[in-house]
C-alpha cells in the first residue's frame, strides 16, 4: 500500500482512498482467514527511491527528505527486508497488522520540531 493509507496528503484523494481500502481489507481478511493460520498484513512505504518517487526529488537515498524524522529517503531493499520479516516463522503471530516504513514519517508533525537543527 502506501503511507497514502495511513494520513490524508493533499492532491491524493483517489489514490488515498484506493489506500484506505487496502487498510480495510487487511483488517477484515486477518479475521476472516486467522482461523486458516493464514496471516494478512499491509506494508505501507513512505517516500521511497523508486522510479514513481522521482518527480518528487528522489534520486538517490542519500537526499535529505525533511518530512520524515529520519530525515532521508527510503530504499526499497528496505521496504524489502520488513516483507521478508512479515512472511518469516518469526512473524508468525502477526496478523492484521499495519506497517509503516516511513522514517516515522506518519508519526506527525511534532517529531520534527528540532530535528533539523539536530542534523
Amino acid at each position: 500500500s502506501s503511507v497514502a493509507g495511513l494520513t490524508a496528503l493533499p492532491g491524493t484523494a483517489a489514490y488515498g482512498a484506493s489506500k484506505w481500502g487496502v487498510r480495510g481489507l487487511t483488517k477484515m481478511a486477518a479475521q476472516e482467514y486467522g482461523s486458516a493460520r493464514i496471516r494478512v498484513n499491509s506494508v505501507h512505504p513512505g517516500m521511497i527511491v523508486t522510479p514513481m518517487t522521482e518527480q518528487f526529488g528522489a534520486n538517490t537515498a542519500e537526499g535529505g527528505f525533511p518530512l520524515a524524522a529520519a530525515g532521508r529517503w527510503g530504499r526499497p531493499e528496505e521496504v524489502a527486508e520488513a516483507i521478508a520479516f512479515l512472511l518469516s516463522d518469526a512473524a508468525s503471530y502477526v496478523s492484521g497488522a499495519e506497517l509503516a516504513i516511513d522514517g516515522a514519517w506518519t508519526c506527525g508533525e511534532i517529531a520534527l520540531m528540532g530535528v533539523s537543527d539536530a542534523r
